[in-house]
């Protein structure tokens, strides 16, 4: 066996880990995650069992033919530049990143190197040109099916509760003057329902606990939480804030529910993490990046969590469970 160094900005530090692989590795891939702790991106996760489970299947395992180095930004936005950088240094075959941010810099950081990315809109934010010809370095797949998505998750909060008017806006700053902010208020006027921003600009326990502390304050009947990929650092916090605030709430993707959040609208995730596997075997077997679609989800799913509907004191409606693809009881 031989050592091989993983790298990972902690404090504005890099800190140096070790882990043994086989002799045999002879690829090596960077995964970037903006939040995760590195011992929790493997296969032990539930939340990327499925992309490594498929790596495995087509015949791509860690410690025999690939190495797999592990960074994070660890929920700082302002860490993606030095971490992409970093990643870069070490000159993987491939690199594997979200969100569209990170991916960004990853880009800056090399025009050579190919990258996977698990993207929002790599259209409207300047990633590529075309996602059926990237034509550049990069490649992947995106989780929303356009801005209509965001509307989407409000309106199903509405029929949750149809008396709902004040909703909470948990997202970081930046995302009420994008776009999609843009186009959920509008969304929350066509339903008559206000939306109460609830800004966090930086994604730590006491930045969150300052800010769910208000939420009896607001006189909420809701909260909507966006999908920053930062808030999922500190996803247990906010499903227990919520909850103990006894508001329903919506969610971007099935395993805040399955953390215990009311209910998410949001792509087939498995699916989304098995397409970015099968891109790196593609890639890594000599496939250009620029040459492969940038996928779209075809299938959304509706997740329901009647336990946490329980514990607020919530009755959901015999037709919202009947659109739901899977419910938590």
């Amino acid at each position: 066996m031989r050592r091989r160094d993983l790298l990972v900005l902690t404090g504005g530090a890099i800190i140096v880990a070790h882990a043994a692989v086989a002799q045999t590795a002879n690829r090596r891939i960077a995964f970037i995650h903006p939040t995760l702790p590195i011992e929790l991106i493997s296969e032990t996760n539930p939340s990327w069992q499925i992309f490594f489970a498929e790596l495995r299947r087509l015949g791509d395992v860690e410690g025999q033919n690939l190495t797999v180095d592990r960074y994070s930004a660890e929920g700082h936005p302002e860490r993606y530049a030095e971490v992409a950088r970093l990643a870069v240094s070490h000159n993987p075959d491939l690199i594997v990143t979200f969100p569209d941010t990170l991916a960004s810099e990853a880009l800056k950081a090399t025009q050579t190197i190919p990258i996977v990315a698990i993207m929002g809109d790599p259209l409207r934010t300047g990633l590529v040109t075309s996602l059926a010809r990237p034509n550049v370095n990069l490649t992947g797949t995106t989780v929303n099916a356009g801005i209509e998505l965001y509307g989407k998750r409000l309106q199903i909060l509405k029929e949750a509760v149809p008396s709902v008017s004040r909703v909470g806006y948990l997202s970081l700053s930046a995302g009420w003057e994008g776009q999609s902010g843009k186009y959920l208020r509008e969304a929350s006027s066509r339903l008559g329902i206000s939306l109460i921003p609830l800004f966090v600009d930086q994604i730590t326990p006491a930045a969150l606990d300052r800010v769910l502390a208000a939420l009896p304050e607001e006189h909420l009947d809701g909260v909507y939480v966006t999908d920053s990929p930062e808030l999922g650092r500190q996803l247990s916090l906010i499903v227990a804030s919520i909850e103990k605030a006894r508001l329903p709430a919506s969610y971007p993707y099935r395993f805040w529910v399955e953390k215990g959040g009311l209910m998410s609208y949001g792509p087939d995730i498995a699916g989304v993490l098995r397409r970015i596997a099968q891109d790196v075997h593609l890639i890594l077997n000599g496939a250009k990046p620029g040459d492969i679609p940038i996928y779209q989800p075809a299938k959304f799913e509706l997740i329901i969590n009647l336990q946490t509907a329980k514990a607020i004191g919530l009755t959901m409606p015999a037709s919202l469970l009947a659109q739901a693809d899977e419910v938590i009881e």
